[in-house]
């Protein structure tokens, strides 16, 4: 399965596309810097090669488009057709105490995602509009939101409990 790795924030997309069948090998990459000004920043990099363009990004739906396009592009794309895209893995700042593992996306979990919102303020609408995007692009592909603080949720108390010092 290949797996379509997001990580937007407000005002960027970071992506990789990742061949789960082949040891996890990441066969394309890139980064869309300056969503939302007038012009903005595209690089994707595969198979050892790089590609570098200004392009208008008006908003994270375009730049989805632009990653998606690079991905089977004849050129610099890695695969011939977006059914190959199995699933899509999107980064999310803070669960907060709802969220202790990584979810598929629903309807209500995109709610209480955006009741989280005030936790991580910075990143959440980031991380939301790239839900959004994927889900008007390739509609018919499943997202999983991962979310940064489930980590935290393994650690023992020992580890972010404060040591009471001798008196």
């Amino acid at each position: 399965m290949k797996i379509l790795v997001l990580n937007c924030g407000s005002s960027s997309i970071k992506y990789q596309l990742v061949d789960m069948a082949n040891n996890a090998q990441v066969m394309a990459k890139g980064l869309l810097e300056r969503i939302g000004l007038e012009m903005g920043e595209f690089t994707h990099k595969w198979n050892g090669q790089k590609h570098y363009e200004q392009v208008p990004i008006p908003d994270h739906t375009a730049g989805i488009k632009i990653v998606l396009n690079a991905l089977i592009d004849p050129k610099m794309g890695v695969i011939k057709d977006f059914k190959e895209i199995g699933a899509v893995g999107n980064r999310v700042a803070h669960g907060g105490e709802t969220f202790d593992k990584s979810v598929v996306v629903t309807d209500e979990v995109i709610e209480k995602i955006k009741a989280l919102t005030p936790l991580a303020p910075l990143h959440t609408p980031g991380n939301l509009a790239g839900i959004y995007a994927m889900r008007e692009v390739l509609s018919g592909v499943p997202q999983v939101a991962v979310f940064d603080t489930a980590f935290h949720t393994t650690m023992p108390p020992k580890s972010y409990l404060p040591r009471r010092l001798p008196r």
